[in-house]
C-alpha cells in the first residue's frame, strides 16, 4: 500500500483521468477526496470506492472560486485531519484559431487550468507544511506543456504555465518536504478528447479519422492513445515518492509523441 492513510485530493475526479487516479489511490490505501463541480457524479465515484472497501468522500469544488476551494479543503481537513497529496487535474478544452478566439473563452481556460492550480495549491500547502510530513502536489499538464498545436492557444499557454508554477512550488516547498511535479500526457481518449475530434474535423476541414491519425497520433511511435491507466500509474509514482530527489519535474506520457 504505497499511499496507506494518506489524504489525497483529486480535482476533476468525477470522470476520465481524475477518476482513474482516484481509484488507483484508493486501491493503494489512500483516503481519497473526489473534488468536482458535479456533486452527483463525484459522490458516485466516492460510493464506488467505499463499496470496494476503500475510504473516500466527495466535495463540490469550482477550482476558479477561492471561497469554494478554501471551504472544500477545510471540509477535508476537518474530516481526515490534513492533506498529503493534491492532484490538480480539473480542466476543459476550447479550440479556436487565434484570430477568432473569444477573449471570454481565453480567460475561462486560464482560470480553470492556472487559477485552479494556484488556488488549490495555496489552500493545501499550509496543511502540508504544518503536518511536518510535507506532501506531494501534482499538476496535470500535457504534451502541450512542451509543444504547441493549432487551434489551442489558450490550452497550450495554460499547460506551459503549470510547469512554471510547479518549479516555483518546488523551490519554496523543498525545505518543508513539499514536492511538486507535472504529468504531461499525450492524447487520452477521455470525453474531453472525444469532444475535440469532431470540433477539429470541422475547423480543419478533414475527416474525424484523419484528425485521429494525422493530427492527434501522427507523432506517436505506435499510433496509440495514452490510457487513463498509464497516467494514473505516473500519478501514483509522484504521490508515493517520499524525498525531494523527485521534484520540479515534468514527465511526458505520450507513446513517444514528445521526447526529451
Amino acid at each position: 500500500m504505497k499511499l496507506q492513510d494518506k489524504v489525497c485530493i483529486v480535482t476533476g475526479a468525477a470522470s476520465g483521468i481524475g477518476k482513474e487516479i482516484a481509484l488507483t489511490y484508493a486501491r493503494e490505501g489512500g483516503k481519497v477526496v473526489i473534488a468536482d463541480l458535479n456533486k452527483e457524479a463525484a459522490q458516485a465515484v466516492a460510493d464506488e470506492i467505499v463499496a470496494a472497501h476503500g475510504v473516500a468522500m466527495a466535495v463540490v469544488m469550482d477550482v476558479t472560486s477561492e471561497d469554494q476551494v478554501n471551504a472544500a479543503v477545510a471540509e477535508v481537513v476537518k474530516a481526515y485531519g490534513g492533506v498529503d497529496v493534491l492532484v490538480s487535474n480539473a480542466g476543459i478544452q476550447i479550440v479556436h484559431p487565434i484570430s477568432d478566439f473569444p477573449f471570454a473563452d481565453w480567460k475561462k481556460m486560464l482560470a480553470i487550468h492556472l487559477d485552479g492550480a494556484f488556488l488549490t495549491t495555496k489552500a493545501c500547502y499550509p496543511h502540508m507544511q504544518a503536518s511536518g510530513k510535507g506532501g506531494s502536489i501534482i499538476y496535470m499538464g500535457s504534451v502541450h506543456s512542451k509543444e504547441a498545436s493549432v487551434l489551442k492557444s489558450a490550452y497550450v499557454t495554460a499547460k506551459h504555465g503549470l510547469i512554471g508554477l510547479c518549479k516555483t512550488v518546488s523551490k519554496e516547498g523543498g525545505k518543508h518536504g513539499i514536492r511538486a511535479n507535472v504529468i504531461c500526457p499525450g492524447f487520452v481518449r477521455t470525453p474531453l478528447v472525444e469532444k475535440q475530434i469532431p470540433e477539429q474535423a470541422a475547423q480543419l476541414g478533414i475527416s474525424e479519422d484523419d484528425v485521429i491519425k494525422k493530427v492527434m497520433l501522427k507523432d506517436t511511435v505506435d499510433g496509440e492513445f495514452t490510457t487513463v491507466q498509464d497516467v494514473a500509474e505516473v500519478a501514483l509514482l509522484f504521490a508515493g515518492f517520499s524525498s525531494n530527489a523527485l521534484t520540479g519535474q515534468s514527465l511526458v506520457v505520450s507513446h513517444g509523441w514528445f521526447m526529451q
